[in-house]
Parts: C-alpha cells; structure tokens; sequence
C-alpha cells in the first residue's frame, strides 16, 4: 500500500530493543546500526512515528544515537519489577492504538525477532496494514517471519550497506558531483529492489530526499535534477528514456548490479 498521489508508504515504526540486543549478543563486537534500518525504510516511504522500547539503563550506549535520528525512548521497567512481557505488552498497545486512530498510516514496521508480537501482525493486517519485520536472523521466530508481509534480516542491510562508490573511477567531475552521483544511483537501486516497474526521475528524487533532506541538484552544480541524470547518462552510470506521453524522465537501468527495466 501507498500514498496514491506520491507512491510512498507512510510508515510507523515499533522498535522491541531488548530483543535486538539480546541478537546482537550473539555477534560479539557487534553494535546495532539504526541508520541501515532507516535508510531501508525510508527507501519504501515516509517515517511518521518512531518507537523504541526498552529498559534504557542497560543501553545507555545508544540513547544518543537514537535520540538523535528523533526515535521516542518509551521506558520499560526492569524485568524483575515489570514482568517478562512488560515491553512486549506497551508495544502491541501502542501499535494498536495507532492503527484505529492514524488511518493514514498504512504500513507498520516491527523491528523484533520475537514470536510474542504475531497476533499483533495478525490483527493488523486484518485492519489492512501492511507489515514489515526487521530482526536479527538468529532470533527471529519462524512464527513473525511468516505472518509478516515482508521481512527483513538485519545481517542482510548490513551486508548491503554501500561500500563502493561508482563514481569514484570517474575522472574529470568534482567531488559534488561525485556525491549526487552516488545518491541517484542508490536510490534508483532501492526503487528497483521495491520491485518498481518504472522509476520516474520524480521517484528517486522524492526518495533522495527523504533520506537526505537537505538534497538539493544546485548544491552539487546542476541547474535541474533532469540536467544532473543527463550528465549521468553521458557518464555511462544511468540509461534514460522518455514517456512518450508525457515527455517525463524515466531511469531505466543503473550501472553496477542493478537490474536493467528497459523493455
């Protein structure tokens, strides 16, 4: 489901803390990146409410992290004064609440492993919600894997995580370029992964800047974004056609490992 006007999913997202901690654990040396959660989420549409529950005594390491990207911190009281279920139970409330009383809300995503939360998948998308799972591969439920939509293994955004610049072995173009070069190719990448069957340069601007915001083609020395994808295009890192139509910009193929839409 999404925004009809935009294509972007308006996304409210439930963070059960404990148990990614008690994943990542299991992966010494480890620390749990946020960010990769977000930028995937942000790929599919809008953040418009962001949860985490915890008792944050015990993960003071990442509250500024978390406040930082603008997560609420709902604290849990420890375990041996609230029960075993206390956040399990706070969450499902929440959830719950939010999806009777914010219908534009059409997509939840979960980020947990445990099995607990699986009527709370149920019941939502019986109220037509779609749901994501994000959790630690070793301790997500089979159980949630199944009942969600779709679900994601955090291992797997972190394997994914950009390493590579395709601009980089360009020669003759600034640094600015470089970077906006980069932009449009991840999100032409993610509009793909989406399973896009055409992505219009309206689309990966709008997701540019959702996980950008401050984007901006004049910053990175181009009169139009249209002008930044020709120049791409000339570059040999995007293949472009036009709407026959309405004339409009579509990315047909993007350069290093994306698959190609041309038809």
């Amino acid at each position: 489901m999404a925004s009809p006007s935009t294509g972007e999913k308006r996304i409210a997202l439930f963070i059960d803390f404990d148990n990614l901690a008690l994943g990542i654990k299991g992966s010494p040396g480890k620390k749990f990146q946020i960010q990769i959660v977000l930028d995937r989420l942000l790929e599919k549409g809008k953040i418009l409410v962001k949860k985490a529950y915890a008792d944050w005594s015990t993960h003071r390491d990442y509250k500024a992290e978390l406040h930082a990207a603008a997560i609420e911190l709902i604290e849990i009281p420890k375990k041996r004064l609230g029960g075993k279920n206390s956040a399990d139970i706070r969450m499902v409330v929440d959830a719950l609440e939010i999806s009777y009383s914010k219908e534009h809300l059409d997509t939840f995503a979960l980020v947990t492993g445990d099995s607990d939360f699986s009527p709370l998948v149920t019941k939502l998308r019986e109220n037509n919600r779609e749901v994501i799972g994000i959790g630690i591969k070793a301790a997500s439920s089979p159980l949630l894997i199944e009942n969600c939509d779709e679900f994601i293994f955090y291992e797997e955004l972190v394997r994914a995580a950009p390493t590579k610049h395709i601009a980089r072995e360009i020669s003759g173009v600034s640094d600015r370029k470089r970077e906006a070069f980069d932009l449009v190719a991840d999100a032409v990448r993610a509009l793909f992964r989406e399973g896009r069957e055409l992505v219009w340069a309206s689309m990966v601007k709008q997701t540019i800047k959702r996980k950008k915001p401050v984007f901006d083609e004049a910053y990175h020395e181009y009169g139009s974004f249209s002008e930044l994808l020709f120049d791409m295009e000339e570059h040999g890192i995007v293949k472009l056609q036009k709407d026959p139509k309405s004339g409009s910009l579509i990315v047909s193929a993007v350069l290093a490992g994306t698959r190609s839409n041309e038809h």
